[in-house]
């Protein structure tokens, strides 16, 4: 059962502050506990601390994660190159951009994620609660005195001549299903964080109180997938996207004297994965069939596995094959080799001409900016009909230019998906007087 103390927001006077930007280094002054302690937060995976070229400086490195670590009495801050107002958009939790509006401010004002996304869950978890707590019909099987439902023959044939308790089938309308106590494991651990503002505390005790009768279930992220959505419960939807994310990147430690060690960080090539998958699938349903993550294998005695981030389908039949990286170089907006390697394989597998690595323009430091992003040269593979190309994805406007620049994708991809695409696409890009290529 998931513990509800109330820690006081306060700062601590003795917190020092280290702001970084994901991929990016700095040098701190840290002791050697604060560096290990740094080190062990998510097991590297956060951050990187190796020594400096001094005692007592240490070169702390940001990787692909964006959010905050409290630890060792320090507050580390890891901001992502896109927008900070693009980083609630990326959530893709179904709400509209001035939902978001006060936490984006928040946000900007203190660069600490954290208090800011759990103020964004529990105003959106008090929108879906305000419509009433779900029901659903649910089935048990119970032994009885009174007979309710139907006799569960096979049970109590496994108990011959004891006639009561009966074992019984019976449905029951009830609040008791994963979409409550999914939510309400999410509800009792934002609780216990830290620097939230005292009106959004509020409402997650409110949420606590609504959910009161709901069963405390140990949740794993994981079981987000379990969910199944319909018009009955897709008011939840938003709440329970933004629950999966503090389920999953999460972490609470309550220390002796007060002090609390966390971490909130969120992995910004699978928040783009998932934000481009979703969006292409929405602006390509009718034109073009979305398979993400598709499973074929590499070899013919299918040995070998692979799993493109997207394959897209003309006529139910692979017709285009990408990739998608948030990052790609530190200089230029090219692969990496193992990139290109790797889409090579994809579309010698699917029996393609033609894939895509697909990346977010300005999430690399030194990469020159285009005007609007777009497709770049292609890599026409030596002895081979393969072209490999890289398309850069805009995120740096607002929602609507956002939407605009995905839409243009969803065109591009449906424009390459087509017999001789690559044609077709240079003639298009040639009659809007429009050129990608670098």
């Amino acid at each position: 059962m998931q513990s509800t103390v109330n820690f006081i927001a306060e700062e601590q006077p003795s917190i020092t502050h280290l702001v970084l930007s994901e991929h990016d280094s700095k040098t701190f002054e840290l002791n050697a506990e604060q560096a290990a302690a740094l080190n062990r937060v998510g097991e590297g995976r956060y951050l990187s601390v190796e020594p400096g070229t001094q005692s007592g400086l240490w070169r702390v490195s940001a990787h692909q994660y964006v959010g905050s670590i409290n630890v060792a009495g320090l507050q580390v801050l890891v901001k992502p190159k896109i927008p900070l107002k693009n980083l609630f958009l990326m959530l893709e939790v179904g709400l509209r951009p001035r939902d978001w509006k006060d936490e984006v401010v928040s946000y900007q004002k203190t660069s600490d994620l954290l208090p800011a996304f759990v103020s964004f869950f529990a105003r959106t978890a008090e929108t879906t609660l305000a419509r009433g707590l779900y029901h659903s019909y649910r089935e048990h099987q119970d032994r009885l005195i009174a007979l309710r439902g139907r006799v569960d023959i096979a049970r109590q044939l496994a108990r011959p001549g004891v006639v009561i308790p009966t074992a019984c089938r019976f449905t029951e309308f009830t609040a008791e299903v994963i979409e409550n106590t999914y939510l309400k494991a999410a509800v009792s651990r934002a609780r216990r964080v830290a620097r939230v503002p005292a009106e959004d505390r509020r409402r997650l005790m409110k949420h606590l109180v609504a959910l009161e009768d709901v069963s405390d279930v140990p949740h794993h992220h994981s079981d987000h997938e379990q969910l199944v959505f319909t018009r009955l419960n897709e008011h939840y939807k938003p709440a329970l996207r933004l629950a999966q994310l503090i389920l999953a990147n999460l972490t609470l430690k309550d220390d002796i004297g007060g002090m609390q060690t966390s971490a909130f960080m969120l992995d910004m090539n699978e928040l783009f994965e998932r934000f481009v998958t979703e969006r292409l699938r929405r602006e390509l349903r009718g034109r073009l069939g979305v398979d993400s993550q598709h499973s074929a294998t590499l070899d013919k005695d299918r040995r070998v596995p692979i799993r493109p981030d997207l394959l897209f389908r003309s006529a139910g039949e692979p017709s285009f094959v990408a990739d998608v990286k948030y990052k790609l170089t530190d200089d230029k907006a090219t692969g990496r080799n193992p990139d290109y390697y790797q889409l090579l394989a994809y579309t010698t597998a699917l029996e393609l001409r033609q894939g895509a690595l697909i990346y977010c323009l300005g999430a690399d430091s030194g990469q020159e900016r285009q005007a609007a992003g777009g497709p770049g040269a292609p890599v026409r593979v030596r002895h081979t009909d393969k072209s490999l190309h890289t398309y850069a994805l805009d995120l740096s406007g607002d929602a609507e230019q956002v939407a605009g620049n995905l839409k243009h994708l969803a065109d591009w991809i449906q424009r390459m998906s087509a017999p001789g695409g690559a044609a077709l696409d240079s003639a298009s890009r040639e009659q809007s007087g429009v050129d990608h290529d670098r």
